[in-house]
């Protein structure tokens, strides 16, 4: 069993604010996690490809930051060199950067400043001119959501990889995009159907959660997801969507205390008797 990897998504948590976004990476680096996400999209072409959503009010008015959606994403959106600062600061805390890519632009700026692993939301795993463009252009970890998507489709996508040569940098997470989500829906499961039928192709999986709570994480965890991925934020009573569904500092702590001693139970005695039995065999074994 490999150490799991455990990574906070930021989100739009940090409202736009890069000093909230930086006290953010500094609480998850003394949290215990080891990666911090980020979202990068090219507002102007969701603008174009989903006019009915980007020009209509916020469906929450009073968790958005502009009249229409559009001036929402706007606002809450970092720019390429804002991107760069604070992965110069990941790199000066020590704690690995990474980011979700929506579209090409966003990918090719993400690219530039050299993170280990990029992330394709579920949102966007049928983008296949995207996927394309990662396959050819970078040369670390993609990580791909299966929300929102077919068994079928999920072939396709793993088949898309292997034609590129690509498959053994893929992990595949399990998801469901609801937030937050209820337990019956979940499905854990997955993860296993995940590893039963992908094991031998691609390179690792993960689970991207998005429910209350941590302790269907270590499930994730033992039914073999590395990558843990839960939404975090430094006050679930801020502004935004995503915030209630989010682990606050104090959370994360215990969600990473939690998954390093699962991890350190995961493994055989071996055809021996430990040292820590060695008193208690000699005055109580017949």
């Amino acid at each position: 069993m490999e150490k799991p990897i455990i990574i906070a998504e930021l989100c739009c948590n940090h409202m736009g604010d890069i000093d909230i976004a930086k006290k953010m990476i500094l609480s998850a680096k003394q949290n215990g996690a080891d990666v911090v996400k980020f979202q990068k999209r090219n507002i102007d072409e969701w603008a174009k490809h989903k006019p009915e959503v980007y020009k209509k009010p916020h469906p929450n008015p009073e968790n958005s930051f502009g009249d229409t959606y559009e001036q929402h994403r706007r606002f809450l959106e970092f720019d390429y060199e804002q991107h760069k600062i604070l992965k110069e600061y990941c790199d000066f805390l020590n704690i690995d950067y990474s980011a979700s890519v929506w579209d090409i632009k966003s990918a090719e700026e993400i690219i530039k400043i050299e993170p280990k692993m990029i992330k394709i939301a579920s949102a966007c795993n049928q983008k296949f001119e995207l996927l394309d463009y990662l396959c050819k252009n970078y040369s670390g970890e993609i990580h791909i959501s299966t929300g929102m998507t077919l068994y079928e489709d999920i072939d396709k996508i793993v088949n898309f990889f292997v034609k590129r040569d690509r498959a053994k940098d893929l992990v595949l997470y399990a998801c469901t995009s609801s937030y937050p989500v209820a337990p019956q829906d979940i499905c854990l499961l997955e993860i296993t159907r995940l590893i039963d039928k992908y094991k031998d192709v691609v390179k690792a999986f993960g689970f991207s959660g998005h429910h209350n709570g941590t302790n269907i994480d270590i499930s994730a965890f033992t039914l073999g997801a590395k990558y843990i991925e839960r939404h975090f934020t430094l006050n679930k009573n801020f502004k935004g969507t995503d915030q209630k569904a989010s682990l606050e500092p104090e959370e994360l702590k215990e969600l990473c205390f939690k998954l390093n001693e699962v991890f350190m139970t995961l493994n055989y005695k071996g055809n021996k008797i430990l040292e820590v039995e060695t008193s208690n065999k000699e005055k109580l074994k017949w």
